[in-house]
């Protein structure tokens, strides 16, 4: 298969998704890389009906990939996340009103322009979390305990960051109590994969980010969020709070940190989604029934999933590939390929 990854600056030396791309082009397959960040592209040239079996993005929100992801779906090109569910997804504003009107557990949602405006809220729902409608990574999120601390400044290393004030649209929802420890739930291609780790609004809450079981209901949870915005390559972050679980960041192509066999478990679904087409585009999303498969009645998780072989392939092209495509370089021979920490969302 011959596939497309478009690749953003904050994702150039990241494990997801360049060990993903190596993988597939070990297993035969021909991909090419775009860097929107850092490269002129002749979009009428690289875009072109049947170049390509399919698209994968792995962008920051708001970043240019994915209007390019949209342009190859224009000309009728499979793109991996489905690109109006990576739309519907980017904008927070947007997630939390069709995940709230869709019966799922999501927090209420407020949205303005200025932080100073969310003042207007009741006192009782404080304190607030506030963060960027388009944010990625954590960045400019903030627990504002009182209407008065609105206008605090933004830590040094949020400054001049998307949701900074001035910056764009803002959310703020009520924090939900928790014990400083987020659950994450990962889909590839219907497996889901439970992780636990520290919550960025309780760095000092000590949590090993580990794998652990996943019961029936954060299942039922996590399937239903890709049923309803039709993604097949995802991350849910959900808080444990007094009333049950609720969800409060949805992410599409996340790192997948602590997922068993990752690398090949997405390489797979990659190859499996561009054949099959993704879930907006016709294929099924996960079942509840289906997102507790491989998993006891107690969820306990197994390990028991492989990323089938692929089928034999063509040996991959050894032409330089066309331009403006390129290749990541692969790691010295004498080193192992290093896997910094990746994007986790837009935090809570």
């Amino acid at each position: 298969m011959r596939l497309c990854f478009l690749v953003e600056e904050q994702y150039r030396h990241d494990g997801m998704p360049l060990d993903v791309i190596r993988q597939l082009g070990a297993w035969g397959h021909q991909v090419d890389v775009l860097w929107p960040g850092r490269s002129l592209i002749p979009i009428s040239e690289a875009i072109r009906a049947g170049s390509h079996d399919a698209w994968v993005l792995k962008t920051v929100s708001g970043g240019p990939g994915l209007t390019l992801l949209e342009a190859a779906a224009s000309v009728g090109l499979t793109t991996v996340n489905d690109v109006r569910a990576i739309r519907g997804v980017r904008d927070k504003a947007l997630a939390a009103v069709i995940a709230r009107s869709s019966g799922l557990p999501v927090p209420v949602t407020y949205a303005a322009a200025r932080p100073q405006e969310f003042a207007e809220i009741p006192e009782a729902e404080f304190p607030l979390v506030v963060k960027p409608a388009d944010g990625s990574s954590g960045r400019a999120v903030r627990l504002v305990a009182t209407p008065d601390r609105l206008l605090d400044p933004v830590e040094p290393d949020d400054a001049g960051a998307p949701g900074a004030p001035g910056g764009g649209l803002l959310i703020a929802q009520p924090y939900v109590p928790n014990s400083g420890t987020d659950l994450k739930v990962y889909s590839v291609a219907g497996r889901l994969y439970a992780t636990e780790r520290c919550s960025p609004l309780h760095p000092a809450h000590a949590v090993r980010e580990r794998q652990v079981p996943l019961t029936p209901e954060i299942a039922r949870i996590a399937a239903e969020i890709g049923t309803v915005f039709g993604l097949d390559l995802y991350g849910v972050d959900i808080l444990l709070g007094p009333d049950g679980p609720v969800v409060v960041d949805i992410n599409d192509f996340p790192s997948f940190r602590q997922v068993p066999d990752a690398v090949a478990q997405v390489s797979a679904a990659v190859l499996e989604l561009a054949r099959n087409g993704a879930a907006g585009q016709g294929a099924g999303s996960p079942t509840a029934g289906q997102a507790i498969a491989g998993q006891s009645i107690t969820g306990q998780s197994k390990a028991t999933y492989a990323a089938p072989a692929p089928a034999p392939t063509p040996a991959p092209s050894t032409s330089a590939p066309t331009p403006p495509f390129t290749v990541p370089p692969a790691p010295p021979a004498a080193a192992p390929v290093t896997r910094p920490a990746a994007s986790i969302g837009g935090g809570r």
